[in-house]
Parts: structure tokens; C-alpha cells; sequence
């Protein structure tokens, strides 16, 4: 199998010295760029057409994560945060306008076509749960779901080009995979006070929290000390490295029933990526509670 090189391929679209000095890109998504690539590769497809999939969907999910970023407030800003959201905006669409360029210069004119319908999937969901967070009526669970559903609409309909058992593991792998994604970013999301607002530990005390907590919450969401205290009190980190370690195991279990050796390594090698940046923490905030 060829070696996995997407990410660097992506530079040449993605580093701008413009966007790199006035704004913060999301995280390139690696691992299910890694997976997509695995799995056609190890497969009747060319490295070539592998690797043009895989660069394709994932330059459009950098550009509908670059716009996610983009903040709704209405407030006037100063000028270097105007420049920054202008650049996101504009950012985002250049990724998500590659594919068009990439796909029909090699005549995959069908798959732009695949693809421009995933991303109306997408934002449909998207709009739902935003709708859904706006009124207060979305749990914590369905929270994840929902994400995940957002981080596998672009990825899974690659499925029909599988065969075999690859095919029928492909959309509880990918599933599984993006889950593990959305669950470490909200483990991420808690050593910043200020992004706790609408994350799964913000649901989580909306749901389960008291009457006084969730009053507390919906009027001081913003303030380090509110948040530091009902994420110790709820043992918010604790539960999502929980819901990541479970995630992983359960990647690695489906793997383990794929007929490629090399495929399930190469998940298991990325379930344990997950895990790794956050094992330290979680043994420190062991100690300390």
C-alpha cells in the first residue's frame, strides 16, 4: 500500500500566508482522510484515485469546519477581528471550491455530484441541531450524535465503493472513528472555560445538573470560575475520558474483523492517537480530585 500522504498534499492549498498570519484554521481531518485512504487503497482502486478522494473530501470538510468557526456575534469589532472573519469566510470557500476544480479536471464529474449531495446532507443536520441548541431541547447524548453525524456525511457515501467486508464495516467504522473525534475535541474544549459554552459538558449540566447549577450556568456560561466549578462537580472530564476510551475499543474491536492485517493495524494505530494526549491529564486530575 502506498504510504499515507494527504496532509501534505493539502499544504499547497491550505498555507497561505495571508490566512496563516490573520486567522487559526480548524484541525485538518486526519483521521478519517487516513481511514478513507486506507481502506480505498487496500482495495481495486488506484493510489492515485485514493489519494484524490481522499484530498477532495477532506479539503471540503476543512472548508465547512473553517466556517463553523466563524462567530455569530453581532457586536462591532475591531478591525483585525473583522480581517479574521472575513478571511474565514473566504477561506472556507476556496476549500470547499477545490474539489470542484480537483474532480473535474480528473473527470469525476459523478462524484462532485456525490459529494455537492453530502453537503447539503450535512448542513441540514447542522442546522437541526443548532435550531434544536438555540431552543434548549437537545441532550447530551444526541449532541454527540449529532456531531458525528456531521463529521461521517461526507466520509460514508465513499462506502460504495468498497467490497467485500470492507464495505459492510465501512459505515460502523467511520461512525465509530468520527465519534472518537468529536468526543476528544470536547475533552479539548474543557481546558478552555471560555469554549464551554455549547459543549457536551454544558449539555450535560443542562440535563442532569440542579435547577440553582442550570441557572447558574445559563447566565454565567462565559465565567472561568462558573465553569471550573461545575466541571469538577459534575466530573465532567472524567465521563467524556470514559465515552473516549470506550469509542476507541470499540473502533478497535471492528477492526480486529477485517480481513487486512494492515487496515487494522492501521486502526489501532489511530485509536491509540486519540488516547495518548489526554491519559497524562486525566492521571494528573486523578491525583488532584
Amino acid at each position: 500500500m502506498k504510504s499515507y500522504r494527504i496532509p501534505e498534499m493539502a499544504k499547497k492549498y491550505v498555507e497561505y500566508d495571508m490566512i496563516q498570519t490573520h486567522t487559526d484554521l480548524p484541525e485538518f481531518p486526519d483521521s478519517r482522510a487516513r481511514l478513507l485512504f486506507a481502506f480505498l487503497a487496500n482495495g481495486r482502486h488506484s493510489a492515485q484515485l485514493s489519494e484524490l478522494y481522499a484530498l477532495v473530501v477532506s479539503l471540503v470538510q476543512l472548508g465547512l469546519d473553517t466556517h463553523d468557526t466563524i462567530d455569530d456575534d453581532r457586536e462591532k469589532r475591531p478591525e483585525a477581528g473583522m480581517r479574521e472573519r472575513q478571511l474565514k469566510v473566504l477561506a472556507g470557500d476556496y476549500f470547499s471550491s477545490r474539489f470542484y476544480h480537483l474532480l473535474s479536471q480528473a473527470g469525476q464529474i459523478d462524484m462532485i455530484r456525490k459529494i455537492s449531495g453530502a453537503i447539503c446532507e450535512v448542513n441540514r443536520v447542522k442546522l437541526n441541531l443548532y435550531m434544536r441548541m438555540k431552543q434548549l431541547k437537545v441532550t447530551a447524548d444526541e449532541y454527540i450524535g449529532m456531531c458525528t453525524d456531521m463529521k461521517t456525511g461526507l466520509f460514508e457515501l465513499f462506502g460504495a465503493l468498497l467490497e467485500g467486508r470492507a464495505s459492510r464495516l465501512w459505515p460502523e467504522l467511520l461512525r465509530g472513528l468520527s465519534r472518537c473525534e468529536v468526543v476528544a475535541h470536547e475533552l479539548d474544549r474543557m481546558e478552555s472555560p471560555g469554549r464551554f459554552e455549547r459543549s457536551w459538558g454544558y449539555w450535560h449540566v443542562m440535563q442532569e445538573g440542579t435547577d440553582a447549577d442550570r441557572k447558574w450556568l445559563a447566565e454565567r456560561a462565559r465565567e472561568e470560575g462558573v465553569v471550573s466549578s461545575l466541571v469538577a462537580k459534575y466530573d465532567i472530564r472524567s465521563q467524556l475520558h470514559d465515552k473516549l476510551r470506550q469509542s476507541v475499543q470499540h473502533v478497535q474491536s471492528i477492526a480486529a474483523g477485517l480481513e487486512s492485517d494492515k487496515l487494522a493495524s492501521e486502526l489501532a494505530g489511530i485509536g491509540e492517537r486519540f488516547l495518548r494526549p489526554f491519559a497524562a491529564q486525566q492521571a494528573i486530575y486523578n491525583e488532584m480530585g
